[in-house]
Parts: C-alpha cells; structure tokens; sequence
C-alpha cells in the first residue's frame, strides 16, 4: 500500500534516502533543492493544482510539494539491536500507547538530536507511521529505527536480560529523575498522553522517575517530557 508523505523538509529528507517513487508539486513549485534532487533521480513528477495536494494530504501543510513511498520502513528489535551492539550506552525509546502522530514526530525529532538508537512501539493501539508522523518530524523519521512489538512488557523483559536497565517517566513517581546516573545501556519508557504508561511496565521497571514540576499543571506532553529525558540523558553522559 503507497504512502504519501509532504512538506519541503520531510520530501528532500526522503529523496535523499532514495525512498520516493513519484512526487507531486504544485504549479508554481519553487524550491530548488527538491527540484534539482527530482532531475538528479529522474523521479517521475507531475504537477498538480494546490487543490489536489491539499486532498491528496487531507489538509495538511504540504508546501507545494507530496511524495509518495511504497511504505514506511519498520525494523524489527533485533536489527537494531545488531546495530549498537559493541555501544558502551545506547538508549532505546518505548512508547506506551502514544495516540498523538504530532507527538509521535516531536519525538522522533527529540530522538534524532540526542542520538536515540531506536523506538520501539506496540502493534495494537499506538499510532503507527504515517504522513502526519513523518511532516512533523521533519526528516528524522528517516535516520531513527522504529521497531513493531506485540507485546511490550515481554520485550523491556528480554531487554533487562541483554542488560539494559528500565526507567519509566511516571508523574506520581517520588524519584527525581535528574539524580539517576544515565552512564548505562537505558530503554526509557513514555507513556500515553492521556493514560500515561501501564501498570505492567511500571512494575517492571527498574526506576519509576518523575520531572519535578512547581506551575499549576501537573503534566507535559509527551513529546516534551521525551526531550527533558533525552537532553538529561546527554548531558549526563556527555557533560560539558
């Protein structure tokens, strides 16, 4: 089943990875970059109106221009875990139930800037790849792994096996999770917007961690929470 994905950012990252089969622009398409890389592959291009491309995204900011892929690429945890297998820390990211695309292309952003080694989400109520995804995390769908699991609590188990330690971003948690000491293999679990993470993954955890919070709301949204974990993540390992 083809993919659309769209926006200038989100296409020249996809070119780039030879990942497009056909392109759509606008009538009055400018951007250069995409238009030398189409010549470059000699990519079959057809120019449409603004009204085709805002149908063909349902809407979405396309900038001119929508890509069409056979399919979003999943890895599976094995080839990324084949991948970092000689890293002294690599960091591993589960999302719980994620619902939100936006988020879910926040977080691929965050997970590119800090050096994630890959995403692992669960086959049934998760928000899978799409164009939505892609556009928001303008091109780093294209450099982060995502892997497909059908059962997240087996998978962080057979992850703690291989000795990777677990930490969990819960908001009723007691332990501060600026005080870990990060400089080990780390899976990071988020939760859901709305149900935050299951009760079986907690358990299951080895540190249930919280953000310390002093304004008048008591939450941040994923993709948000995601990049303080991954930034602490950094910096602790990496300090200036």
């Amino acid at each position: 089943m083809a993919q659309y994905i769209y926006g200038r950012n989100t296409v020249l990252s996809a070119l780039n990875e030879g990942k497009v089969k056909f392109i759509y622009i606008a009538n009055t398409f400018s951007f250069t970059p995409i238009l030398n890389k189409i010549k470059v592959l000699n990519l079959n291009c057809k120019k449409v109106s603004k009204t085709e491309l805002d149908l063909l995204t349902d809407g979405g900011n396309h900038q001119g221009v929508v890509a069409m892929l056979e399919q979003f690429k999943y890895y599976t945890l094995e080839e990324i875990l084949k991948k970092i297998k000689d890293k002294q820390y690599p960091t591993l990211l589960i999302l719980d139930g994620l619902k939100d695309p936006h988020n879910f292309g926040a977080i691929l952003r965050n997970a590119d800037a800090f050096g994630v080694d890959g995403i692992v989400i669960k086959k049934n109520g998760q928000v899978p790849l799409n164009s939505t995804v892609a556009k928001v995390s303008t091109g780093a769908i294209d450099f982060v792994p995502v892997a497909v699991v059908t059962n997240l609590s087996q998978t962080i188990k057979s992850l703690k096996s291989k000795g990777f330690w677990v930490i969990s971003s819960d908001g009723n948690a007691k332990l501060d999770y600026r005080t870990i000491d990060y400089k080990m293999p780390i899976v990071l679990i988020v939760g859901s917007e709305g149900e935050g993470i299951s009760r079986l993954l907690i358990e299951n955890s080895d540190f249930v961690t919280k953000i310390p919070m002093v304004g008048h709301v008591n939450s941040l949204n994923a993709s948000v929470a995601t990049a303080l974990y991954l930034a602490q993540i950094y910096n602790d390992r990496f300090p200036s």
